[in-house]
């Protein structure tokens, strides 16, 4: 998924001085954003006061919307660097096209990662004929120095881990939760997982210690810590805690995401990740003129445009604003 802003703000984040260095609660709201011309999303990184969780820099949730007589996602052909994209549906049907000649529907359950590394472009749009409510989460990872530049690649996992107790039941997406390791490819130590809490649910959930961690609400009523987490807010907890306790009185849904502080400063701009002004300006130009992103077949209208450049310098800076 894309960034559609036309004025796209410069994000800077990374480093350890700015992260929790204890478990804390800090409540942030879904931003409004438009994407495209029928999908509306809640932003929730980055967002005014948070920039990460781990390696996570980026999660729009989108839906539950009915698009019976809509056309439903329709992101046309862009471009990313220095991160990897996270697809995950709640309900509804994604199909993925990109520069790398990948062509595949993604459904509820299943995992579709996209890692750009040095370059890629792709699209994302709903199938002609679809399931008539769209319901998801797409999320970035910020991709460490050592990785960011490696072939770009596309994974499809069907198959993924499940935790089952008695009042909730874990999907391991990416990273590891309490010994279970999703197969997607993480180029950090990081956790994101879907937690469907049944009626009347009380439960302790592991977590690893030297992680920072935040829980978005899918659906439903739910508390986490002891703090009421409303339908598509975002709660950022810190780091320092051993198990993390849910309770709901209706059921509900949640993905945790959580991972090791990212220690490198980065500077996000539009679709990309990077190190330097420098190195976000080239890219701009080379989307606009250049080879090295490829081209996205078979999608029904023209790629994006790279907004404007901002007048002010892009600098990595910290963590939070």
């Amino acid at each position: 998924m894309s960034n559609l802003d036309t004025h796209p703000a410069v994000t800077v984040c990374g480093g350890h001085r700015d992260t929790a260095a204890e478990p804390v609660h800090q409540l942030f709201p879904g931003r409004m954003v438009r994407l495209g011309e029928s999908t509306q999303v809640r932003r929730l990184l980055p967002t005014l006061g948070r920039r990460m969780v781990g390696a996570w820099c980026f999660i729009d949730h989108y839906g539950p919307d009915d698009i019976a007589t809509e056309p439903g996602m329709q992101v046309p052909p862009h471009p990313h660097i220095g991160l990897q994209t996270v697809s995950w549906l709640l309900d509804g049907e994604v199909l993925h096209r990109d520069s790398l000649g990948s062509l595949q529907t993604i459904r509820p359950g299943e995992l579709g990662l996209m890692t750009a590394g040095r370059a890629i472009a792709h699209s994302e749009e709903s199938p002609h004929t679809h399931p008539p409510i769209l319901h998801g989460a797409q999320l970035w990872v910020a991709l460490p120095d050592a990785h960011r530049h490696v072939a770009p690649a596309f994974e499809h996992h069907v198959a993924l881990p499940v935790l089952r107790e008695r009042q909730v039941t874990a999907t391991v997406v990416m990273g590891e939760l309490a010994g279970a390791a999703s197969p997607g490819t993480a180029y950090s130590p990081l956790v994101g997982a879907d937690l469907v809490l049944s009626a009347d649910a009380d439960v302790r959930l592991p977590v690893e210690y030297d992680f920072e961690h935040a829980v978005v609400n899918l659906s439903g009523e739910t508390e986490v810590d002891g703090v009421p987490v409303p339908p598509g807010a975002l709660l950022y907890l810190g780091t320092g805690r051993r198990e993390l306790r849910l309770r709901t009185s209706a059921g509900s849904r949640l993905m945790l995401l959580g991972g090791e502080p990212f220690d490198e400063e980065i500077v996000m701009w539009w679709n990309f990740v990077g190190r330097t002004g420098q190195e976000i300006a080239q890219a701009r130009q080379e989307w606009a003129d250049g080879e090295l992103f490829g081209t996205v077949h078979g999608y029904a209208g023209p790629r994006l445009n790279a907004p404007a450049l901002p007048a002010v310098p892009l600098k990595p800076r910290g963590r939070t604003r």
